[in-house]
């Protein structure tokens, strides 16, 4: 069994959004095996379709410029190149991430983009997991967690290996205490 943890970051403006489309810009992975072991990582940069040039306040929010998603590769032959690496061992796996947002990201790309949705089962939210673990009423950021457990924060806020290795860090910590195979 292998589990994926990954996050996204995704086009952005500042204020009202307009009835914009939020597209995938970055998607990053870590790849641990059962015994919580970082076996491999991915990380990607998405070139967005409909709003392919970044607003200043997406830039600003995610550090991500515009060189590095106009040299990028579309949602759909970058998610080819994602599926590829998590099936390259042929194991099961979870696709684990903080919150659900992620989840649905992804599903509507893989819509928007003919991908079919197969592979999106067995996803785990990390927050939803975490806040019943430690018998919190309300959500917690990924930062709050992190502070409580006593990890620093790594890295930059808003880029998806960045905030992907800090959830790795928690989940790691908690490996046994998850309860994954019962929902």
């Amino acid at each position: 069994m292998n589990f994926i943890i990954l996050d996204l970051e995704l086009t952005c403006w500042e204020g009202d959004m307009a009835g914009r489309v939020q597209e995938i810009i970055e998607l990053s992975a870590f790849k641990l095996n059962s015994y919580g072991h970082i076996i491999s990582r991915f990380s990607r940069f998405v070139k967005p379709k409909l709003y392919p040039t970044l607003s200043p306040f997406c830039i600003q929010l995610t550090t991500i410029n515009q060189s590095q998603i106009n040299n990028a590769k579309y949602f759909k032959e970058v998610i080819r190149d994602f599926q590829e690496w998590i099936d390259n061992d042929q194991e099961a796996f979870y696709l684990i991430a903080w919150g659900h947002t992620d989840l649905e990201s992804l599903k509507t790309e893989c819509r928007h983009n003919n991908v079919d949705l197969d592979w999106l089962h067995n996803y785990v939210d990390l927050n939803l997991r975490y806040i019943r673990l430690k018998k919190f009423r309300d959500p917690i950021s990924l930062l709050g967690a992190l502070t409580l457990e006593g990890f620093e924060f790594e890295g930059i806020q808003h880029r998806a290996e960045d905030d992907a290795f800090n959830t790795t860090k928690i989940f790691i910590k908690y490996l046994a205490d998850w309860d994954i195979y019962k929902y």
